[in-house]
């Protein structure tokens, strides 16, 4: 933001952020976005916890119950977790590789507002008629059952979101392969900007499978079409083929940008370059390769038959070999390090061991037969809850905390992040820990309620006491980021001190056009190398000073999500009422109009000259 920006109304500053096109914006989007879902669906977790933590309770109803831990797992997963990772990806990657933006500012605009009206429409299903009730990953035979327009929120929801998510994929690909600057071969990029780079590719192709299911099931539901009704020569089990081919490289895609994030706070607090880098980008590439070959473990139970279980099996345990490439590369980069407990640090740390577990869990359930017998109990909730939670959202947690000071120019509380991050990890362990034991014990995943003296009853309840840690945590990470904005204490760039790569080496706050002038980049840690020869600029540029073009903003992509929005309530109620027909070709016409006058306007966008970069004042916004 330039110095101009920072001085406006609130009503201005709500416009542009509405209209902007601006990576770093659009990174404080999602960011608030996805925030606002993870603490819904924080919320929503609780609300399971409370109904558990004693036999027999009445605290929810079944259907109510069914509904929370659906809506549970889809938020989490699809409007909290991608999202606040999307974010990350925006605000840090750019700046990462020296580029000015990302390829396609409009689409990378267009992608956030598909998502945010995809996830509004979702949520509005708890106050029209009741929430889907068919588990996140509403397999066909419940889902089809489902009375209410519960999973129609559902299916429309997710089509409107996953477009969203499918726009970014692509324009991060494109502009990693075409935006990096001079000197940046593929071998010198950011590990963080790695794992985007792979993630992005998983985004590409794993979003079209769901995609199909999701237009499958519409079609089942709104128009009785019968691709998994069974009794009408349908096939159910295609629902799960396409949702977990899909969904596991999903959990691919979430992780990896985690792992990126803790191997750019590795080397910044241990004060050492990365151990082994070759190493891990081959071993992120193939985690990504891997990734599209395991999908079926989910379903060992289903009669797939020897052949294909063994098949699966054996691809499952060897993705768990490029993950422990990158689990022991961590280690020796702390190896010898003079390490600096940040709060950062501390998350990064506190992962290892938490996702290590989540990874032998699943290691253990690449064998068929145990799986078998595991299948569909808390064992299952425990294993992935340590994956996604001590892996995904510590990673998350780590990456606020870590680049708040890129993204904002001001610094969170050292101290209050400690305290979230003890009680956060405590209460974690303390959840889902102990749900292993339930699962071998034998309760079942998704009951609402449980007889008691079954030897469940002691566990849920240290269970949901953990959930109340969790809780805390989140609390006072709220508190933190309050008191750091109302403080506002500028921190200027290499806050850290010993930042290694590009971003840091920007001044604060980032200018608008990120780079004066395109860098070049002569190593990696090219940041680090900068330094250490003296550089006090911490960049050496690969032009001189000249006029940049730049992007105009646009309310276009808005109106285009709008009229998807728009569109969806007259499919959730056609054959029901009268207007729906209309609705959905007003809807459709809002956004084909849109899409009509993006095309035709002749938009070149503006230039921000030499003279006014030289003064350094920002130039034009």
């Amino acid at each position: 933001m330039s110095s101009i920006a920072q001085k406006k109304g609130f009503g201005a500053t709500l416009w542009d952020y509405l209209t902007t096109v601006d990576h770093k914006k659009i990174a404080i989007l999602y960011l608030i976005t996805g925030g606002f879902f993870f603490i819904v669906g924080g919320i929503e977790a609780m609300l399971i916890r409370i109904q558990l933590a004693q036999p027999d309770n009445d605290f929810v109803s079944a259907g109510m119950f069914n509904q929370i831990i659906t809506m549970h797992g889809t938020t989490m997963i699809f409007l909290a977790a991608m999202p606040l990772l999307l974010g990350f990806m925006n605000a840090v990657m750019p700046l990462q590789i020296g580029a000015r933006d990302v390829a396609f500012p409009f689409l990378n605009s267009l992608g956030f507002w598909l998502f945010f009206f995809g996830g509004v429409f979702l949520n509005l299903s708890w106050f029209m008629g009741g929430a889907p009730d068919a588990g996140w990953t509403s397999y066909a035979s419940l889902s089809l059952a489902s009375p209410g327009h519960g999973i129609d929120f559902y299916a429309l929801g997710l089509f409107i979101s996953g477009f969203g998510t499918l726009i970014g994929g692509i324009n991060f690909l494109v502009t990693i392969i075409n935006m990096r600057a001079p000197g940046m071969t593929y071998m010198r990029m950011p590990l963080f900007t790695w794992t985007t780079f792979v993630a992005s590719a998983l985004i590409l192709f794993a979003f079209p499978p769901l995609t199909v299911g999701i237009v499958f099931m519409i079609v089942d539901r709104m128009f009785g079409g019968n691709f998994f009704d069974h009794t009408m020569g349908g096939n159910t089990i295609i629902w799960e083929h396409l949702f977990w081919i899909f969904g596991h490289p999903e959990v691919y895609i979430l992780i990896l940008p985690a792992f990126g994030i803790f191997s750019e706070i590795f080397p910044t607090f241990a004060r050492k370059r990365l151990f082994g880098y070759s190493a891990m980008v081959f071993a992120t590439v193939l985690i990504g390769f891997l990734g599209f070959m395991v999908w079926a473990h989910h379903m060992f139970t289903v009669g797939m038959g020897p052949t294909a279980n063994a098949i699966f099996a054996v691809a499952t345990m060897a993705i768990a070999v490029p993950t422990g490439v990158k689990i022991f590369n961590w280690l020796l980069t702390m190896w010898g390090g003079s390490i600096v407990f940040t709060t950062p640090m501390l998350y990064a740390v506190g992962f290892i061991p938490s996702f290590v577990a989540g990874g032998v869990t699943g290691v253990m359930q690449a064998a068929a037969p145990l799986d078998y017998q595991l299948h569909d109990s808390y064992f299952i909730v425990a294993h992935f809850h340590y994956v996604i939670v001590g892996g995904v959202v510590l990673g998350l947690l780590a990456g606020l905390h870590f680049y708040w000071p890129l993204m904002f120019n001001t610094m969170l509380n050292e101290k209050l992040g400690k305290i979230t991050f003890w009680l956060f990890f405590i209460g974690f362990h303390l959840t889902f820990f102990i749900q292993h034991f339930l699962g071998l014990l034998g309760m079942p995943r998704r009951v609402f309620t449980y007889v008691a003296d079954q030897g469940w009853d002691s566990y849920n309840m240290i269970s949901s006491i953990g959930a109340i840690f969790m809780a805390a945590g989140v609390i006072v990470l709220v508190v933190n980021i309050i008191m750091t904005i109302v403080k506002n204490e500028k921190v200027g760039r290499d806050p850290w001190g010993d930042g290694r790569t590009l971003e840091w080496a920007l001044p604060q706050p980032v200018p608008f056009y990120n780079f004066k002038q395109t860098p070049l980049v002569r190593g990696l840690d090219t940041f680090w190398i900068e330094k250490q020869e003296g550089n006090k600029e911490g960049m050496t540029y690969a032009e001189p000073v000249g006029d940049i073009h730049m992007p105009n903003n646009s309310f276009v992509p808005v109106v285009i999500s709008f009229g998807l929005f728009v569109a969806s309530f007259g499919a959730l109620y056609n054959g029901e009422k009268s207007w729906a027909v209309p609705v959905i070709i007003l809807g459709l016409g809002i956004t084909f109009a849109s899409m009509i006058f993006r095309s035709l306007k002749d938009d070149h966008g503006y230039h921000v000259h030499k003279e006014d970069l030289l003064d350094d004042k920002g130039g034009k916004h």
